[in-house]
């Protein structure tokens, strides 16, 4: 949402001063910020898609496919209580990825723009 106030002005109390608006506007259509957003999304959503439909083939195994579902892998220990686990494994890795995608790609691509934005403030 734009609005007409201008941005603060920097001061021992309220930190740097922040860009403008059209400064804003200016970054986010630049082709520095959509490299950022395109690292960011093609990271993103095949990383999400994939976990979902996981999940879903969880839930539709465990719906329509109760005999294998219920198979015993070892003891007491059967196919669905093994998949649950492998859902919060995935959960994690998932997230391990991302920081990791994050720390190498996209916080140096944001730290660039985020200090000369700074800078021209």
């Amino acid at each position: 949402m734009a609005t007409d106030a201008s941005p603060p002005k920097a001061g021992p109390d309220t930190g740097p001063a922040q860009p403008t608006t059209e400064r804003f506007v200016e970054v986010q259509e630049s082709a520095e910020f959509a490299e950022l957003r395109r690292a960011h999304r093609s990271f993103a959503f095949p990383l999400t898609i994939a976990f979902v439909l996981w999940y879903l083939l969880y839930v539709l195994l465990s719906n329509y496919a109760g005999g294998f579902m219920g198979t015993k892998v070892y003891s007491n220990i059967n196919v669905a209580f093994v998949f649950g686990l492998a859902q919060f494994a995935t959960t994690f890795l998932i997230a391990w990825f991302y920081a990791r995608h994050a720390a190498a790609k996209l916080d140096p691509k944001a730290e660039a723009i985020k200090s000369r934005m700074e800078a021209d403030a």
